[in-house]
């Protein structure tokens, strides 16, 4: 008998999960009881624990179940894992807490009868954010066209950017819940709207085959960006990654 263990309506309890999402999370084989007692009752044991806080954390950055999956299996100390999660989580609360600020600002406004400030409206969406991952992957160049290009907008402009791939965002999702193949005349032509968004933000460079694919997979590997295809707790980044990679073989050279 383990020194110390949890049962499900415990686990249940304690975290906020559901009894459903417990026996989903073994039924696909991310969490596996310590053991099943009396009348199928379900325990965890102290490794299950940790292990129910990770997938929990993973979610919350917006991986998909299959690539916690993943995470999981790779031969990583717990602690070293849980430390790179919570570094990920005080970054995205950061971003947050600034996106807040912002609109708190505008709510402020709008009551008090001000003028809003549209510079201010969309702090926390800084594209330099990600100035130096850009600049790794693609070049310098690639980030200086793309600062320039967003440097010459005004605030409608970028306000218009931000909703057209928000627009893009939902029209993924919408479209994977619905179960349309990537190939579909729907889907693909979310891609090409996917595909002149990305032109734009590079500075009206649009990406090659491989940088569009390797894009895709970004979605599905870095939780900060796959985020954006998300809703609800569900990921969609692999759908749209594969809508990219349809439209990148069939399009691009």
């Amino acid at each position: 008998m383990p020194d110390q263990e949890w049962s499900m309506q415990e686990i249940v309890r304690l975290t906020g999960t559901t009894s459903r999402t417990l026996r989903h999370y073994q039924a696909v084989g991310l969490l596996v009881p310590a053991r099943t007692g009396h009348g199928g009752v379900r325990f965890y044991d102290r490794a299950g624990l940790l292990r129910l806080q990770q997938i929990l954390v993973l979610r919350e950055l917006g991986l998909g179940l299959p690539r916690i999956g993943e995470v999981l299996e790779e031969d990583v100390p717990v602690t070293e894992a849980l430390r790179a999660h919570a570094e990920r989580l005080d970054l995205e609360s950061e971003r947050l807490r600034v996106v807040a600020g912002s609109v708190r600002s505008t709510i402020t406004m709008i009551d008090e009868g001000g003028e809003l400030v549209a510079r201010d409206m969309f702090d926390g969406f800084d594209h330099t954010q990600h100035k130096d991952e850009v600049e790794e992957r693609w070049g310098h160049q690639a980030y200086t066209d793309s600062d320039a290009w967003w440097r010459s907008l005004t605030d409608a402009d970028k306000a218009a950017f931000q909703r057209e791939i928000q627009d893009v965002a939902e029209g993924f999702g919408d479209a994977s819940a619905r179960g349309l193949d990537v190939r579909s005349d729907e889907v693909q032509a979310l891609a090409r709207r996917q595909y002149d968004w990305i032109g734009s933000g590079w500075g009206g460079t649009s990406p090659s085959r491989e940088a569009f694919i390797g894009l895709g997979q970004m979605y599905v590997d870095d939780p900060r960006f796959g985020a954006t295809y998300s809703d609800e707790g569900r990921s969609y980044a692999a759908y749209v990654r594969d809508a990219m990679t349809v439209f990148a073989e069939d399009n691009l050279a």
